[in-house]
């Protein structure tokens, strides 16, 4: 066997964790601001106040709108993803299966992405729309659809809306969701294999690490892209050494990140009722 065998199983190996992180770790990443490669253990995003247009006088002055600035700090933590792997020759030549343990690595570290900007979502608590002993409805959806227009949150693409797959379900029946004759061909829920679609302006996607409570609430989240921030000082990395006693290699997935609330007034919280009938 080729003395340099190893070094092209470590090489292809980094390559296809990278890769499936990027194809599939995580749903929430780009819904969100995002700042990579942060030198330090935290990270500053700016927030900035609504400005007001103001009138002036022949020659006079040009108003100043003395917007409010401010720096919220998220702080970066490390994570690992690691795992065994038996120096088997078919191991290191059989795509399949190495694939199957990147991926797993890869979907490791991504779930943990989407846990730390769910956690950010969490902490928002302006607006809320109640539970009322029932699941997603249209009804819920307007209120929360009043309360962005009522709070000036831009209308320009970047909302999301995430639910959970009960919820989901039920979106699907209502009319106005899924009916070509409301949204067109082009949005419907099936158009797509990445099972998200757009409505009322937001992009709404089914996730299944949204919180539940000991009462079966499920908090789904609405909100812009500008109202949460992740940072990443590590994107996915990769570590690969061998171990002579165990005959095996050590995978090491490794990532320094972390996400925080920008704006609460930019989330709306939707909780719904999962309680069996």
């Amino acid at each position: 066997m080729s003395t340099t065998i190893d070094q092209a199983f470590i090489k292809q190996f980094e390559r296809e964790v990278h890769e499936a992180y990027q194809r599939q770790g995580s749903k929430l990443r780009n819904t969100v601001r995002t700042i990579s490669n942060v030198n330090g253990s935290s990270a500053l995003f700016q927030k900035v106040g609504k400005g007001t247009a103001s009138t002036k006088s022949t020659h006079g002055m040009v108003p100043v709108m003395n917007l409010d600035h401010s720096n919220v700090e998220v702080v970066l933590q490390d994570y690992y993803a690691g795992d065994w792997i038996d120096r088997l020759d078919e191991l290191k030549v059989n795509i399949d299966e190495r694939q199957v343990i990147a991926a797993a690595g890869a979907n490791a570290l991504g779930r943990k992405t989407d846990e730390l900007i769910i956690g950010a979502l969490e902490t928002a608590s302006a607006n809320t729309v109640a539970d009322g002993n029932v699941g997603m409805t249209k009804t819920k959806i307007l209120e929360a659809f009043e309360t962005f227009g009522e709070s000036d949150v831009p209308d320009d693409g970047q909302r999301f809306c995430i639910v959970g797959w009960k919820q989901w379900s039920e979106l699907l029946t209502i009319d106005e969701f899924v009916n070509a004759d409301y949204i067109g061909h082009e949005n419907l829920p099936f158009a797509s294999i990445t099972q998200a679609k757009m409505f009322l302006g937001t992009i709404f996607i089914p996730h299944s690490g949204l919180p539940v409570d000991a009462n079966d609430i499920r908090s789904c989240f609405w909100y812009h892209k500008t109202a949460v921030g992740h940072a990443a000082a590590s994107d996915v990395e990769t570590d690969v050494s061998w171990h002579g006693d165990r005959a095996a290699h050590f995978v090491n997935n490794m990532m320094s990140q972390g996400a925080g609330l920008i704006d609460e007034n930019g989330i709306i919280t939707i909780n719904c009722d999962e309680t069996p009938d």
